[in-house]
């Protein structure tokens, strides 16, 4: 049966991620299930890339979830002439003390946001590779821990638009999700130039959790249940990626524990101690698309790999959707 304690910390957890949401929603307007899924990746612990055409808020949004959460916060905005070192930081010789000294550059903030990524060299972007990862930085032999909680909110423009450098494999591998924000609709814009043709509403937006309250969120997040038949149903979606003959390169081992870590955040979010196939359904396409290449062949045919993915989340076995209540008696 669910715990006491357990049902806190999930209560808890749904009345502090709807006070963010309130509050990033006060900003973004008409894109519900941006700001949820952005939330799901928080609370996971995982990264978040945003890609879009430009003009549509995807920096908006990562402010007002930065700017929602009382937390260091540093922006990096990516340039052609960006050096790794501006991301990690330097170290510099100091006169007086004879020895050289760790200039901490802005990956050391709690919620670091790098605008318009791709728009730097993929040496400035493997800058972030460690940190992501590892949540620390080396530099001249010595490591650095990076604050808790740590999070990674990226935006990028689509690869075809004019000054842009693609994402190496690797540093896409470390995004748990990738998130297109896409065009209003007609009243939410019309709302928008009512909102924002004064006054930014990112100056009136305060803090809704403290970074305290995020670092508990994440911890109570780990603890949601999942069966072993969801965490197959897990496999099988990213094993079928991997064997698919217009794919070139499929999910990794990481992409499968990011599924299942940012199913676990949705699951509390909706106020479950366990985890549901549609859990991992939704969450499918954000988390796996941006992981893989589609062969040349699908390239030319125009096929997407959020169509791949589609495609085989509708072909590929469902357990038993109550199995984890009956595990865990609820």
């Amino acid at each position: 049966m669910t715990t006491y304690e357990e049902q806190t910390n999930l209560t808890d957890l749904s009345a502090t991620a709807e006070q963010v949401r309130r509050a990033v929603e006060s900003v973004i307007e008409g894109k519900p299930e941006v700001v949820r899924l952005s939330l799901t990746v928080l609370l996971a612990g995982g990264h978040l890339l945003l890609e879009d055409v430009p003009g549509v808020g995807k920096t908006m949004l990562a402010k007002a979830l930065a700017k929602s959460i009382d937390c260091s916060v540093q922006r990096i905005q990516f340039t052609p002439d960006l050096l790794p070192t501006d991301i990690t930081g330097v170290s510099v010789y100091d006169q007086q003390r004879k020895e050289f000294e760790f200039k901490p550059g802005a990956v050391f903030a709690q919620i670091v946001i790098g605008d318009e990524i791709n728009r730097a060299s993929p040496k400035t972007q493997s800058a972030l590779l460690e940190s992501m990862e590892e949540r620390q930085v080396t530099a001249d032999g010595r490591t650095y821990e990076l604050p808790r909680p740590f999070m990674v909110i990226a935006t990028q423009n689509p690869v075809e638009m004019e000054g842009t450098y693609p994402l190496p494999e690797a540093q896409r591998d470390r995004f748990m999700a990738r998130v297109s924000v896409g065009y209003p609709s007609a009243e939410a814009e019309l709302r928008m130039l009512e909102s924002h043709g004064g006054v930014s509403p990112l100056a009136s937006l305060r803090p809704a959790a403290h970074a305290s309250d995020v670092i508990k969120l994440i911890e109570a997040v780990r603890e949601v249940h999942v069966s072993d038949a969801v965490r197959r149903y897990a496999v099988d979606l990213t094993a079928a990626t991997r064997g698919h003959p217009e794919l070139r390169l499929g999910a990794s081992p990481r992409a499968t524990l990011h599924l299942v870590r940012a199913a676990k955040a949705a699951a509390a979010l909706a106020g479950r101690g366990f985890v549901l196939p549609d859990d991992i359904q939704q969450l499918a396409v954000p988390v796996l698309a941006h992981r893989l290449l589609p062969s040349a062949q699908a390239q030319l045919n125009r096929h997407t790999t959020e169509q791949f993915v589609t495609d085989i989340v509708r072909r590929t076995s469902v357990p038993d959707p109550y199995a984890a209540q009956r595990l865990r008696g609820y």
